[in-house]
């Protein structure tokens, strides 16, 4: 493992960082999320309003459940990760864009679910990837460890598949215009360690 990479808890002060590498995760679904709060008048910009949500205390997927890589001096990049609950079977979608990958999720309730693996484009293919997923797998505590990905993302199916994740299920993605790529959401597992 590359000794110069360096993870760390996050802190609510690393919001707008948690905020952007999200979105870099998500490759922009994020910030087309937090688009529409804005339009209600929460904030000013899609990425204020992700990092709003980082910046929560109890928020799921927030600055609680980050972890931050460090190399070179800098944030280079983060996993947000968390036990998915039952409590998930009451969640209803209320954007139609997010039912399929709520759905993905209500099948593999007790795992440890990776919302989040991102890393700043100038610093990939150096490790921090697979460093951040290693603590990922680690904090799960002997359970399965769930994520979901885009279909069209060829990098994050093969770091996944090359540490022991296999396709679970897929769902159609809903597209976001009506120019969008066609894609699928890809649910992935790893069994228990």
């Amino acid at each position: 493992m590359a000794s110069f990479i360096a993870l760390r808890q996050a802190s609510r002060r690393d919001a707008s960082e948690l905020a952007i590498l999200a979105d870099i995760a998500s490759r922009g679904f994020a910030s087309w999320l937090w688009f529409a709060d804005m339009e209600n008048g929460v904030s000013d910009t899609p990425l204020e309003r992700g990092r709003l949500k980082m910046s929560q205390e109890k928020a799921v997927g927030g600055w609680r459940d980050a972890v931050i890589a460090e190399a070179y001096g800098e944030v280079a990049g983060v996993a947000i990760g968390h036990a998915l609950g039952e409590g998930i079977g009451d969640i209803e979608a209320t954007i139609p864009a997010t039912a399929p990958m709520l759905a993905l999720q209500k099948a593999v309730v007790g795992s440890w679910f990776i919302g989040s693996l991102g890393v700043y484009r100038h610093l990939r293919g150096i490790g921090i990837g697979r460093r951040l997923l290693d603590d990922q797998i680690e904090r799960a505590d002997r359970r399965p460890v769930s994520l979901i990905t885009a279909s069209d993302n060829e990098a994050a199916l093969s770091l996944y598949g090359r540490n022991g994740f296999l396709e679970a299920a897929r769902a159609d993605a809903v597209p976001l215009f009506e120019n969008s790529k066609r894609h699928a959401w890809v649910l992935m597992t790893r069994s228990a360690a």
